[in-house]
């Protein structure tokens, strides 16, 4: 049996890799926990410590973006578009979190979440709108909110929020580029909030024992992810969402054949 340290490693690998990618993170972290046979109450709150990890590297490479939007300026990105972007999933989340944590967080509604996810990644290709934004200090206040309102798709566990935000972005105008900067971006108060609410209910059930493996996993999360956003940005100008959809296709089927 592996020990907690190498679980925390791998775990952290897993979470920094997928979070910010259009693949479902949520998808990935059931099937690794189920692989290595962590799914104790303890892991679900590991699994929000990793996630927090993995904010901590946003913050990191757009600090100077993130520091901007508290000055509150009229032009150019600011922290209402951010507001209107996370408003519509927030009020959601907050009505449904308990329906959502007892119900859908299961390996059936992931593999269907993951196949809808991709064919609307795929749908948002084809159906991509002429860009109009291409810079985040372009973004409207319109497009903001659309693409807050297509984070919702996100709620269900396995659609992936990257790629419901990067698709709704297109389908809004918006290029590439800017739709995954501003994914990344809108993700470290929503993230917070999520796993913060996560971390207050679930805390209770850590030890002094557990603070080992907590860290690494933390720290594994936190340097992958950082490798993972810079890395997926170059990818994405090259091979768009397409691929990525078709990966969640075989991870769907993945996690049939093995937990299904």
């Amino acid at each position: 049996m592996l020990s907690h340290q190498i679980i925390a490693i791998i775990m952290g690998i897993v979470e920094g890799l997928t979070e910010f990618l259009p693949v479902s993170s949520t998808g990935h972290l059931i099937l690794a926990g189920q692989l290595l046979h962590f799914t104790s109450e303890n892991a679900k709150t590991f699994e929000v410590i990793i996630q927090l990890g993995a904010i901590g590297a946003v913050i990191v490479l757009y600090w100077k973006r993130l520091f901007s939007l508290l000055k509150l300026r009229k032009s150019g990105l600011n922290l209402f578009h951010v507001l209107l972007a996370m408003l519509p999933a927030s009020l959601l989340g907050l009505l449904f979190h308990n329906f959502i944590k007892n119900h859908l967080f299961s390996p059936k509604t992931v593999v269907y979440a993951l196949v809808l996810g991709g064919i609307f990644m795929i749908y948002a290709e084809m159906k991509k709108t002429t860009v109009v934004t291409d810079d985040l200090d372009t973004i409207s206040y319109k497009q903001a909110f659309g693409i807050g309102l297509f984070q919702c798709l996100a709620l269900f566990p396995g659609f992936s929020r990257s790629g419901a935000t990067i698709a709704g972005g297109l389908l809004l105008g918006t290029n590439h580029k800017t739709a995954a900067e501003f994914s990344f971006i809108v993700a470290v108060p929503m993230m917070i909030a999520a796993s913060g609410l996560d971390f207050l209910k679930s805390y209770h059930t850590l030890t002094a024992a557990d603070t080992g493996y907590f860290i690494t996993g933390f720290i594994t999360s936190f340097i992958v992810a950082m490798m993972a956003i810079v890395y997926f940005l170059k990818l994405l100008s090259k091979v768009k969402l397409t691929p990525f959809a078709i990966y969640r296709f075989v991870l769907a089927i993945v996690v049939w054949l093995i937990l299904l």
